[in-house]
């Protein structure tokens, strides 16, 4: 399997002083993954937990949502030629095999007729409209425990996120997704080249370990929010999505939609409430009560 960093030479300049060293640098390669042997997206990610990151876009494309339902996950054989003539397994193709009658919906196979490319920086490329892009999730996000999230705890969670990325310490290249507790405990933690293949490392790993819907849990991912970033978290049940950056007008819109809890811009003690502040434990407001 690909490293998750590789050294490269950099040239060096610091208050006018040159100097050439070695650099930690975070990998990135091609992620081709496939359904039933036929090839579904090919994506932009950092190497390590492949198998969880396909079974989590596959919960985001509505394919899947119990562990029961992927028969098995399995590496293809993706042949590189290396510099002695021989050949070595690339580990840059996965193909996911269904059970027995877990339909596949007609968005999916409709990436199946075009097989889609997917950079790290934006998974649904090429998809224009809200329309095109919403699928119908398995769980309600009004179902399940009341979530309920003091303030206190939200402004806590990005240094712990920071706090536990190992990779990000040696290349300050990686995003990062955090699975959080209300109460703010550290429940899982991914990083990738690209935010949405954090999250779906996280939802992926929940969808075997079963524990889908993440219906009591905080979702936090460095940088933005983005349309994809939000609908990933409503088909994996989650109520509360936090991000670091701003939100998307779509994310907002599918959030108001889904009755998602949307936060943006969390530094520090500020952040922006764009939706679902009900479930956001907020001061009395301007003489108005505190959402209940």
């Amino acid at each position: 399997m690909g490293r998750v960093t590789e050294r490269r030479r950099v040239v060096r300049v610091r208050d006018g002083a040159v100097s050439e060293r070695p650099d930690t640098l975070v990998a990135e390669e091609p992620l081709e993954i496939r359904l039933n042997g036929r090839p579904l997206a090919v994506t932009m990610r950092t190497p390590g937990d492949d198998f969880a990151l396909a079974a989590g876009f596959l919960v985001s494309e509505g394919v899947l949502g119990a562990p029961e339902e992927p028969a098995n996950i399995v590496y293809c054989a993706g042949a590189v030629e290396q510099a002695d003539g021989t050949t070595r397994n690339s580990y840059n193709v996965v193909d996911v095999r269904l059970a027995p009658g877990v339909p596949v919906p007609e968005a999916t196979l409709g990436r199946l007729e075009r097989s889609v490319y997917t950079s790290s920086s934006c998974g649904l490329c090429g998809k224009t409209s809200l329309d095109a892009v919403r699928t119908t999730a398995r769980w309600s996000l009004a179902d399940g425990a009341p979530v309920r999230v003091d303030p206190a705890v939200l402004s806590g969670l990005p240094d712990r996120l920071r706090a536990a990325q190992k990779v990000f310490d040696r290349t300050g290249g990686l995003h990062a997704a955090g699975l959080f507790t209300p109460d703010g405990e550290l429940l899982d933690l991914r990083e990738d080249v690209g935010r949405h293949n954090a999250v779906d490392k996280l939802v992926g790993r929940a969808l075997t370990d079963g524990r889908l819907p993440l219906s009591e849990t905080v979702l936090l991912v460095s940088g933005r929010a983005s349309f994809e970033l939000a609908q990933k978290a409503v088909m994996a049940g989650v109520p509360v999505l936090a991000a670091v950056s701003a939100p998307s007008s779509l994310a907002v819109d599918l959030a108001v939609e889904a009755g998602l809890t949307l936060v943006g811009f969390l530094r520090g003690a500020s952040m922006n409430v764009y939706a679902g502040e009900h479930r956001i434990a907020l001061p009395t407001r301007a003489g108005r009560p505190s959402s209940a």
